[in-house]
């Protein structure tokens, strides 16, 4: 890979929690093949999809749906895009906004709902487009 090339890795994991740590596997090995992301921002990128997938088997699995999840990692110079899909019911996107901020009480108490708010904290982009139709997270880590 170098700057000039836009290499994708993609996946179609069925909706079971079981195959989250395949995908990490797989992204962050396709994060990893021209080293220009530093460790700690590929343990970051291990993470934050992790939570994206969670979210889209957790709507798969809560809508019924038993098509694959699509996870999508782009490489593109010194930027790793990671983009997952599902064909759940969709969500208000924009009332992410409004939930408290992660670190007060009333989250801290709370073992879901977190996802979203890490992906935040550890992308350095992060985007949800949502419809009845399906839901799509796009992340992007660029190292410095």
């Amino acid at each position: 890979m170098n700057g000039s090339t836009h290499d994708t890795v993609e996946i179609e994991i069925p909706p079971r929690p079981d195959y989250v740590s395949l995908v990490r596997v797989v992204v962050a090995a396709a994060a990893e093949l021209e080293p220009s992301l530093e460790a700690p921002r590929v343990d970051d990128l291990r993470v934050a999809v992790s939570e994206a997938t969670t979210n889209a088997i957790q709507a798969h699995i809560r809508s019924g749906c038993t098509r694959p999840v699509q996870v999508s990692c782009q490489r593109s110079g010194r930027r790793v895009s990671v983009v997952v899909r599902d064909e759940g019911p969709g969500f208000d996107a924009d009332a992410l906004l409004e939930t408290s901020p992660a670190e007060s009480p009333v989250r801290l108490g709370r073992e879901s709902g977190m996802g979203i708010s890490i992906i935040r904290a550890l992308a350095d982009e992060f985007h949800i487009r949502s419809s009845p139709r399906g839901t799509e997270a796009c992340l992007i880590l660029d190292s410095p």
